[in-house]
């Protein structure tokens, strides 16, 4: 089956063309990083002027790459939900337009759900797993038996972990998106110069809480009366990135051995991180747990990774109707139930 997917949740108007849920054919990203970087964060009215700009750009360029005509597309895949409203709607009425249009059947997915599944583009994977899905709006660790089939473990109590990096980039003056800018900076510093907190990390459930470690980055830079020097400034970033890289591998570990789980996917926008890549590769060897990631290109939000699961919802007769609406909450336990 040659599928077209669609994604807008957030600030990426992305489509691919992915053949049987493994063969990825496309994958195309139009960013609209540098139009909300002068504002520090995702301006959403803006980003639906922008999705609506672009995604009929972004679809026939997935196709063009792809080789194929759109007479070829034997279904529709898109992001149902979370995100922002706006954004979803239009990439969900591009969806839905196409899908009656050509006479197939659409697909109605999770963004999430497509994150975790990403590495199944790229190697094999075998159910049931642990997800870590760690991105500017969610920290979930989440227990996966299947596609359509999650079970949430944990979940942050308030900022996701890259909400946290994009929080302390701005308190530092870097810029946005911060996830990046940091985890460069932090290759410069000190790990250990700074203790800053581990929120929760002596608790044995498995939640997530990141406000506090953004806040004593702020209590630590307000000593200062003056900038930080470069040197300092990169003392904090690796301070502060070590500190949310134990919290995120030492909770996820915990969680896959309380499952008795020996296989770790760690997906999101935050699963580019180096440190967080390198932390994992150690502690993995040590446990005895395999660790997969997706490459970079997949790990930020992309349509291609909608493939693995609207591809079997396809397959499975578990289609949407033209009736289906963006959801900007959504919980991944009800994905694939309407």
């Amino acid at each position: 089956m040659l599928v077209l997917c669609i994604e807008s949740s957030c600030d990426e108007t992305a489509a691919a063309v992915v053949r049987d849920g493994r063969e990825l054919l496309s994958n195309v990203v139009a960013s609209q990083v540098d139009v909300h970087a002068r504002y520090g964060g995702v301006v959403p009215e803006l980003a639906s002027r922008k999705h609506v700009e672009a995604i009929s750009v972004v679809v026939n360029s997935a196709l063009e790459k792809a080789g194929v005509g759109l007479g070829q597309i034997e279904g529709i895949g898109v992001t149902r939900g979370p995100g922002l409203v706006g954004a979803l709607l239009v990439g969900l009425s591009t969806a839905k337009a196409l899908a009656w249009g050509l006479g197939v059947p659409l697909a109605a997915v999770h963004h999430m759900e497509g994150h975790i599944l990403a590495p199944m583009l790229e190697q094999p994977l075998e159910f049931p797993f642990l997800a870590l899905a760690v991105s500017g709006g969610h920290s979930h660790l989440y227990r996966v038996d299947g596609i359509g089939r999650y079970r949430t473990l944990g979940q942050t109590l308030d900022d996701a972990a890259g909400e946290a990096y994009d929080k302390v980039a701005k308190l530092l003056g870097l810029g946005y998106p911060g996830g990046a800018l940091i985890d460069r900076l932090a290759a410069q510093g000190n790990p250990e110069a700074i203790a800053f907190p581990r929120p929760m990390l002596h608790r044995a459930n498995a939640d997530f809480s990141f406000s506090g470690i953004k806040t004593a980055v702020l209590q630590y830079l307000n000593k200062f009366q003056q900038p930080l020097e470069a040197g300092h400034m990169a003392d904090v970033a690796a301070s502060f990135q070590v500190a949310m890289v134990e919290v995120l591998t030492r909770k996820t570990l915990r969680a896959a051995a309380a499952e008795g789980l020996e296989r770790i996917v760690v997906a999101g926008g935050v699963a580019c991180n180096s440190g967080l890549r390198s932390r994992f590769a150690t502690l993995a060897a040590k446990h005895g747990v395999g660790v997969y990631f997706p490459s970079p290109a997949l790990c930020g939000d992309n349509a291609a990774m909608l493939g693995v699961p609207a591809d079997w919802y396809l397959e499975n007769g578990r289609h949407a109707t033209n009736m289906v609406n963006a959801m900007s909450s959504w919980p991944l336990d009800m994905a694939g139930v309407d």
